[in-house]
């Protein structure tokens, strides 16, 4: 009887989607763009949570998946790149149940979607996940974003990226003691010290934090309040999409696996800690002391001024420019997650990937050579501006490898026209549209050699000198893409605030790294480096997507580290 029941309702499920699809695959025609029909919304909550146990199985079925096969991985964009526009053409649409998603891959077309703010909207519906510490500006709507974004932007100013880079020389300094210490063989894990690392720089410099380096070399250290900081935040980021569907809450029943309390603990962990850090900047402040001057002032200036305006009450008409308490933390817990997990993955594929280049590796050394002389202090005013050849592996790195594939648009309530090349299409209301970052910054059309990861295409040197001082690497300049063949930061009014602090920080590294050093793959018995470095790139491209991309198993191929005669 139960099994019928079952039955039933999965194939009355699974009619209702072939009737929604249908429905939503004839609103799409009136585009008079390719479709592409797909059973399952990747968007579904259930699917979200089972694909990743799914997948192992379904694609040992003897038949041929299709679409679905194609399409209905999370972070299929990475596997597809530029082959779904190459074949379809500039613009399509992904039909499903649930929505139509229309994939836009031609960079004027873009342009005017990023221009048209009030036409094209951002959907906050999609990133109300996120909202797992409460409202943040990546999940605000667009009357209320400034006053999220006017808080966060406030801090980013010259004098916190003097204070990323030395922070970033210094933390890079303790991980290179650690990489090429006489007892080191090799980098036990290198992806899992960039996290260290990234988490240490934004921790000290958002938050005002300072944490002393630890490798993944190094034994553990007894717990503490940096260590229970550390194991909170990295157990919530690893866990995030469970998180996110689920809810601390519902993680703690007490009939949940010990593995969901773990999580929950975490989470609730997480969350002591920024209510210590923000009572902490509160008093300082309240006792007329400047505080940290780092993202926590801002919050709590913030805050301050949430209160003042619900004392005027709703009398004032003026626009709201506080923040509350639970918009704080959601704004931590996002800051974090972006400015921690971004940063970190980047760097992550920047080691192996320069591993696998030892060229480049010389490449970017001979500049640092150049600009940075022997026991001279490293200033971030002089330096950062010239470090053309560091910017350019950061720049290649994010053109291959961004943390978010498609950069989701929804269209208003009424239907909008977009010129695509030659046509004219009309959109439907309340419409996906999709700028398809990485098949733009992966697509023959703007790129030569578009799937080589090639840093030097981003660097170019004027005939001449531009003045009688510029000579050898201070004439190289990096070179300014055609607009929107290349946002990885987003593009538009809503870009991401926190896009200079990675630079900075991506840069520092390099520079610290390469400047003296190496990073070599340890070869496998008998391996050629040929070999090894088919393992390098293989490594590199088996990605998973949970909120960002990642490699699934980056500790498949060890690092060392050495330092250049």
């Amino acid at each position: 009887m139960i099994l019928e029941i079952l039955s039933s309702l999965a194939l009355s499920c699974l009619a209702w989607s072939l009737l929604t699809m249908e429905i939503n695959y004839r609103r799409a025609s009136s585009m008079g763009i390719p479709l592409v029909r797909l059973i399952i919304d990747p968007q579904n909550l259930l699917w979200m949570v089972l694909e990743s146990h799914l997948w192992p199985y379904l694609d040992r079925l003897p038949i041929n998946l299709g679409n679905f096969g194609r399409y209905a991985r999370r972070g299929w964009h990475f596997g597809d790149k530029a082959d779904s526009h190459l074949r379809y053409g500039p613009v399509w649409a992904l039909v499903t149940p649930v929505d139509v998603y229309v994939h836009v891959a031609d960079a004027d077309s873009i342009h005017d979607i990023f221009d048209r703010r009030t036409d094209f909207l951002r959907p906050s519906k999609m990133y109300k996940l996120l909202e797992v510490y409460g409202p943040c500006i990546s999940t605000a709507s667009w009357t209320d974003w400034p006053r999220h974004r006017k808080v966060l932007a406030t801090p980013f100013n010259e004098n916190i990226m003097t204070f990323v880079w030395d922070e970033t020389i210094q933390q890079t300094g303790q991980m290179l003691e650690s990489w090429t210490g006489p007892a080191v063989q090799h980098i036990r894990s290198f992806a899992k010290d960039t996290r260290t690392l990234s988490l240490n720089i934004l921790a000290a410099t958002g938050f005002r934090r300072s944490y002393k380096f630890r490798s993944a070399n190094e034994p553990a250290a007894d717990a503490d309040q940096v260590g229970s900081y550390r194991d909170a935040l990295q157990t919530v980021l690893d866990n995030i999409i469970m998180l996110m569907i689920l809810s601390p809450k519902l993680l703690s029943l007490s009939f949940a696996p010990e593995s969901w309390h773990r999580i929950a603990r975490a989470a609730a962990d997480f969350k002591e800690f920024m209510i210590h850090m923000l009572d902490e900047e509160t008093i300082a402040l309240k006792e007329g002391k400047s505080g940290s001057g780092g993202l926590m002032t801002s919050f709590v200036r913030a805050l301050d001024m949430k209160q003042k305006e619900d004392t005027k009450g709703s009398a004032n008409s003026a626009p709201l420019k506080g923040l509350t308490v639970d918009e704080i933390f959601g704004n931590i817990f996002v800051i974090n997650f972006a400015g921690h997990d971004t940063t970190a993955n980047t760097l992550a594929f920047s080691m192996l990937l320069l591993a696998a280049h030892p060229d480049v590796q010389d490449w970017v050394a001979e500049e640092l050579q150049e600009l940075t002389p022997a026991n001279e202090k490293w200033e971030y005013s002089f330096l950062f501006p010239k470090l053309n050849r560091c910017k350019a592996v950061l720049l290649e790195t994010l053109r291959l490898y961004p943390p978010i594939m498609s950069l989701p648009k929804w269209t208003n309530d009424v239907p909008q026209r977009l010129k695509v090349g030659d046509q004219i299409i009309v959109i439907p209301p309340n419409t996906g549209v999709m700028p398809s970052l990485l098949s733009v910054q992966t697509h023959p059309r703007y790129w030569k050699d578009p799937l080589v990861w090639k840093p030097s295409r981003w660097i170019s040197s004027p005939a001449a000198p531009t003045s009688e001082f510029a000579a050898g690497f201070q004439r190289e300049v990096v070179l300014t893409p055609a607009k929107c063949t290349y946002f990885p930061w987003s593009d538009g009014p809503q870009n991401c605030p926190g896009a200079k602090f990675s630079q900075v920080e991506f840069v520092a590294v390099l520079a610290c790294l390469l400047r003296d050093h190496r990073v070599n793959a340890v070869q496998n018995p008998g391996e050629s480096f040929g070999q090894a470095r088919m393992r390098i790139l293989a490594t590199a491209e088996d990605v998973d997507m949970e909120m960002l991309l990642r490699m699934k198993d980056a500790d498949r191929v060890s690092l060392v580290c050495k330092r250049v005669s």
